[in-house]
């Protein structure tokens, strides 16, 4: 609050000047700025996948990302959510956005997961005509191969 004196005031009164305090109004930005921080990463799909890594450049996503993710155990999920794979064009069209089957799918599978089961995850989106699929893999260093897993040894 402030004051102010006058030479022209005839009483020894002081005038009060009215002005919005925005100090609280600043505290409780603040304190949403860090609960938007805190909470932002957590709303991201996080499903435990050992994904491959690639040393490809990585491509812009766009805001909402279509995650379709093959399991160790070949269990096929889209976002958090299982589906069975008879389904997931279905699910996937109840869940479209604006672009319908325009959109990008980014399918994640785990290291584990045959190269025949990754195949005929593409071809039931290919047939459902999702044609934009994006094979999802960890950012590897340039020149580095990944390491195979390691294969049983016989004594």
């Amino acid at each position: 609050m402030a004051m102010s004196v006058g030479v022209e005031d005839k009483d020894d009164d002081f005038e009060e000047t009215h002005e919005i305090n925005v100090t609280p109004f600043i505290d409780v930005m603040l304190v949403l700025l860090i609960i938007f921080m805190v909470a932002a990463p957590l709303s991201t799909v996080d499903l435990p996948v050992d994904l491959p890594t690639s040393t490809a450049q990585p491509q812009k996503k766009p805001d909402k990302p279509t995650y379709v993710t093959i399991k160790p155990d070949l269990a096929v999920h889209i976002g958090e959510n299982p589906v069975r794979r008879l389904d997931l064009v279905k699910t996937l069209d109840a869940a479209g956005d604006a672009s319908g089957k325009d959109r990008r799918i980014f399918l994640r599978a785990d290291r584990a997961v045959p190269y025949g089961e990754m195949m005929d995850v593409l071809e039931i989106l290919r047939a459902g005509g999702y044609l934009k699929v994006a094979l999802v893999a960890l950012e590897g260093v340039p020149g580095q191969a990944t390491p195979p897993a390691a294969a049983p040894s016989n004594p």
